[in-house]
């Protein structure tokens, strides 16, 4: 069973770990076994973004498969009943794409979350809510020097860039100062839709090598 760690728990993790992987799928019993390949190849932080199918039933599955070294969270979650939800099936976290009424829930409830932000105005109004890091979204509209330049006017604001990282971006990120990295289809594939599994491990190695290597 996995953990509601507090906020600055998540965000050593992510410091730690420096991968989140997201899981994203029309098939649950692949979704599934998706995260659970990626656990088992040593990604410890996984969301399971609630445009799954059947994202709910994928979340507690999950949770039940893994121990308290995964740290299980649930993305997409735009409104207050998908955040309680996701808190009932196991998620320990929450993410969400944009500044919602998810991030007032998860922040009433005591569950971390990662507010998505694009703009300077919304990175600082994210921050002040207490999220763990700011998931900067999507972060391929911008150069990967955005994260830097963010970084200048907000040193204490910890950003986590997702949106088409591929694993030729790792190491550029991580040399702009993102604490960590949340990475959807080019980590996952077509797994969770019924994919191949090995190919799955091939790339979560080689993400993982990649983060590695930049530190």
């Amino acid at each position: 069973m996995n953990p509601t760690p507090s906020t600055e728990t998540l965000r050593s993790q992510l410091a730690a770990h420096r991968l989140l992987g997201i899981v994203r799928g029309t098939d649950p019993g692949a979704s599934v076994r998706t995260a659970l390949t990626l656990f088992d190849e040593g990604i410890r932080i996984i969301e399971v973004s609630l445009t799954t199918v059947d994202a709910f039933a994928v979340i507690e599955e999950i949770a039940r498969a893994t121990d308290s070294t995964c740290l299980l969270g649930a993305g997409t979650a735009l409104s207050r009943e998908s955040v309680r939800r996701a808190a009932d099936a196991g998620a320990g976290f929450i993410l969400t794409p944009a500044l919602s009424e998810g991030v007032d829930e998860a922040v009433e409830l005591g569950l971390p979350v990662i507010p998505g932000a694009l703009t300077p105005t919304e990175v600082h109004a994210a921050a002040q809510l207490g999220a763990a890091a700011v998931k900067v979204f999507p972060a391929n509209a911008f150069p990967h020097r955005y994260i830097a330049d963010l970084r200048q006017p907000f040193p204490g604001i910890d950003l986590l860039p997702v949106g088409g990282v591929g694993l030729e971006d790792v190491p550029r990120y991580f040399a702009h100062g993102a604490i960590g990295l949340g990475i959807g289809s080019p980590l996952c594939g077509d797994a969770p839709n019924g994919g191949d599994l090995t190919l799955l491990r091939d790339r979560a190695r080689a993400f993982v090598a990649a983060a590695e290597a930049s530190r």
